[in-house]
């Protein structure tokens, strides 16, 4: 089993920090435009008609027009709203969602002009721990939304979501316990370097399905999109969004979809390792990451026009009674099996 290389005594200059920062929101606000101008345009071919054609080339200035359109537009709140909260819900959201998109590890530690540069955000020993701290954070983003709009409707898609969240949550974290046990470490980069012989998807199969399913709910992705149906909520937690509070909801969105899709990547994926003992310079990396971020976030935009959306009861059942059960029993076996093989 290949470990990562011990990184003792090992800290980056202040302004490498302030710099990765900067890059790290950056990259970020760059991919979802890129994520939703994709998704649009495969959802038309998917549908047999054609997506955004008209705003700029083959439409591609599409996001830069929605995100203009929704930034000017005058903001607005009910009268019986909370403010404060009002506005702070969607910021919450915006900030747990690239706390988390810091997290993703691009490629190991190189050397930048002479310096040591890890090319990620944060390498914490307790890695998915600070992603699940972020997680329930964000929480509150849609609970406080709800709630301080100040309608009945608001609250009960709320309710709705958070409900969801929670009961998925743990299926997702028992989920990525046997990568944690396989791995025995907790670093991100480490369970990368663990994977040198064989990427986690083979041997914890089961695990990266019931992850990949539990993410699509706690991202509010077809099919347990219920937290938005408008045809039964008017539009969930966020009816009473709109402009840039509203803009910010959709962006925080769209992230999560990509940090998902990074810790798949790197979880289950190997990270920037790629495939049949091929080592590239550390250039390569974070395209390497990238690309396999683009393949996974082409099976969420793939499964949206693929299922219908699920009833509420249905999604309950299968957090509860068939995703739970199965994590439970998949971490146990790979105790087991790390016991006895070791």
């Amino acid at each position: 089993m290949m470990l990562a290389p011990a990184l003792v005594g090992y800290a980056e200059p202040w302004w490498i920090q302030i710099i990765k920062s900067i890059v790290i929101f950056a990259v970020g606000l760059q991919l979802v435009p890129v994520v939703l101008i994709v998704e649009r345009k495969l959802l038309g071919r998917f549908q047999g008609r054609y997506g955004p054609n008209r705003v700029g080339p083959y439409g591609l200035l599409q996001p830069l027009a929605d995100i203009i359109k929704l930034l000017t537009k005058e903001q607005f709140r009910p009268r019986t709203a909370v403010g404060f909260l009002f506005a702070l819900a969607p910021t919450l959201s915006i900030l747990t969602a690239v706390a988390a998109f810091a997290l993703i590890p691009f490629g190991d530690v190189q050397h930048i002009f002479g310096t040591r540069v890890g090319l990620y955000g944060v390498d914490l020993s307790i890695g998915p721990l600070y992603l699940f701290s972020f997680s329930a954070i964000a929480f509150y983003g849609i609970m406080l939304g709800g709630w301080s709009s100040g309608s009945k409707y608001s609250f009960l898609g709320a309710m709705r979501a958070a409900a969801q969240l929670i009961s998925y949550e743990v299926s997702q974290g028992l989920a990525l316990l046997g990568v944690i046990i396989s791995a025995q470490t907790l670093s991100l980069t480490g369970i990368v370097h663990a994977q040198g012989g064989m990427w986690y998807f083979i041997p914890q199969a089961v695990g990266f399905l019931i992850f990949l399913t539990a993410s699509f709910a706690e991202t509010n992705r077809t099919p347990f999109d219920v937290t938005e149906a408008d045809a039964e909520l008017v539009a969930g937690y966020n009816t009473e969004y709109g402009g840039g509070r509203f803009a910010s909801y959709y962006f925080a969105e769209y992230l999560n979809v990509l940090v998902v899709s990074g810790i798949v990547t790197t979880v289950f994926f190997g990270g920037w390792l790629m495939p049949f003992g091929i080592h590239p310079p550390g250039w390569v990396d974070p395209i390497v990451v990238l690309v396999k971020m683009a393949i996974i976030t082409f099976l969420f935009i793939w499964v949206r026009a693929t299922l219908p959306r699920l009833r509420y009861d249905q999604i309950m059942s299968l957090g509860w009674k068939v995703l739970l059960p199965l994590a439970s029993a998949n971490a146990l076996l790979t105790a087991i099996v790390v016991v006895v093989t070791h």
